[in-house]
């Protein structure tokens, strides 16, 4: 039992995912928030790596279905205009993955960004896997991420781990896998990137609001 607890002890400090805020925001709330990509059908593997260690610190999944969403098992990133249910975050505009993305690259970790395009068929099945999910503990996103990719035809050489940095490996052994490294020298507070996304939206508001001056 001792080594139990000592060995669940080592993944959680290993796997490293974020502190579990998971909301459940109602489905009109959901609905509303649905945004469909005009890309290819796709899954983009996030993989947060931490700058001191090396180790990996966090997985997650953008998939590309009939609506875009971000499958962020125990994740700790959100925002009120982003809808969440569950660990799956919905309306992932090109905006909000951006901001996604930023939120998580600083001083302390960068952030792996590996993309493979999919047959629409494949990105529903994660899709739906994603949604019927349910939310995920603490030290599970890379195993829960690598078991919904297991499950899907053509990723059955991905197997289940607890390490974000093993998932990458592997994710990215797939062919038409494509590679990209996010670093930037933001404090390690996710709160200054999420001030500086809720800047950037007041500005685009301002410059998109019609003039108030003119004739009446």
């Amino acid at each position: 039992m001792r080594y139990l607890v000592i060995m669940f002890a080592a993944l959680l400090a290993l796997a490293g995912c974020a502190d579990d805020r998971t909301r459940f925001d109602p489905p009109e709330v959901v609905s509303q928030a649905v945004y469909r990509h005009d890309g290819p059908p796709a899954l983009t593997l996030y993989t947060m790596v931490s700058n001191s260690t090396g180790q990996g610190a966090h997985s997650s999944i953008m998939i590309n279905g009939s609506q875009r969403v971000i499958f962020d098992p125990a994740g700790s990133v959100a925002h009120p205009s982003i809808a969440e249910n569950a660990d799956v975050l919905y309306g992932i505009t090109p905006r909000i993955a951006d901001f996604y993305a930023r939120a998580h690259a600083r001083e302390t970790y960068h952030v792996v960004i590996q993309r493979v395009e999919v047959s629409a068929e494949v990105a529903e099945q994660a899709l739906q896997l994603a949604i019927s999910n349910g939310a995920v503990a603490q030290a599970f996103c890379a195993n829960a991420t690598s078991n919904l990719l297991k499950k899907l035809p053509g990723f059955g050489s991905i197997k289940p781990t607890f390490y974000p940095l093993k998932l990458s490996e592997q994710f990215g052994a797939l062919p038409g896998v494509t590679t990209r490294v996010l670093r930037e020298n933001d404090a390690d507070d996710k709160s200054v990137a999420i001030a500086e996304f809720d800047a950037a939206q007041r500005a685009t508001q301002t410059v998109s609001e019609p003039s108030q001056s003119g004739s009446q």
